[in-house]
């Protein structure tokens, strides 16, 4: 098991209004981590996140990912009363070792189920607490974040991710924007040096150029691919997924959230700071 961490994108702009002038940063992460801290993830309100769904992705595929790279502890600690685990098991073999055999009962477990002819997303339910998923997550906010999560008393396995993504966000450097421009994760980005207009291209053979309408729709595909797909950023891909998501009766439109302009007026726009979410305007 790996916990993994990118930046997908990482965005400023400088915000020239009284007491709120300064540098107004936004990233985008992906990360990859064990289920069993998603819950905890996902009590940070000021995060927008898309992250794999049990509900779409093959039996098959989720049994491979649990028998071959369970999801497990990275710190094996000694019962206590309270929250908190301070002294390890002097037997870390023996405790993974267990830990598989557990894993490897859900998998049979499963396959029970499946002979049942069940669905998905009743069948991977059993396999989750050893899943290893996939989350995008776009913020303005992270101070608080890592003040908690970084804190030695932090459960050990979201303490590891939170210094990744510490370290990651440390290590990056923020693409600068002017008004008008966007945060649009997954599409590449350059400043023509002759007329330092932004073009918004798709990293493919050719570096294919975008007008912004397609980034916007390539943005917002890509993210809500994390959920049950291999990554697929062409424009007919796009184009599919942005009709499926807004012609969808409730429309889907959480992943409509990572994508972002400097903001003009308003210094909130959902759960952003000083960033326009393209949520908030999507006509």
């Amino acid at each position: 098991m790996e916990i993994k961490v990118k930046v997908v994108q990482h965005s400023s702009y400088e915000r020239m209004v009284g007491e709120d002038a300064g540098t107004k940063e936004i990233i985008t992460f992906e990360l990859e981590y064990p289920r069993f801290i998603h819950s905890e993830l996902m009590t940070h309100r000021v995060f927008s996140r898309n992250a794999a769904s049990s509900r779409a992705i093959p039996i098959a595929k989720m049994m491979e990912q649990v028998e071959n790279i369970p999801a497990m502890p990275v710190y094996w600690g000694l019962d206590k009363p309270g929250m908190q685990a301070k002294n390890e098991h002097n037997d870390v073999e023996l405790c993974e070792f267990t830990w598989r055999v557990a894993a490897n009962r859900a998998v049979e477990s499963a396959k029970l189920l499946q002979a049942l002819g069940l669905h998905k997303q009743v069948v991977n339910r059993v396999l989750e607490p050893f899943q290893m998923m996939k989350t995008i997550v776009t913020s303005t906010e992270w101070d608080n974040f890592y003040e908690l999560r970084t804190h030695e008393d932090a459960q050990p396995e979201f303490r590891a991710l939170a210094i990744l993504m510490k370290e990651a966000q440390d290590n990056s450097e923020a693409f600068h924007l002017e008004h008008g421009e966007w945060h649009v994760p997954y599409v590449e980005r350059y400043r023509c040096p002759e007329y330092e207009n932004l073009v918004y291209h798709l990293d493919d053979e050719d570096l294919t150029d975008l007008e912004v309408h397609q980034a916007l729709k390539v943005s917002a595909s890509c993210c809500a691919q994390v959920s049950y797909r291999v990554l697929d950023d062409t424009l007919e891909k796009a184009e599919k997924i942005y009709r499926r998501l807004i012609d969808a009766k409730p429309i889907h439109a959480s992943p409509f959230e990572h994508q972002a302009s400097p903001a003009h007026g308003n210094i909130y726009w959902g759960n952003f700071t000083y960033w326009t979410q393209y949520r908030k305007i999507l006509g």
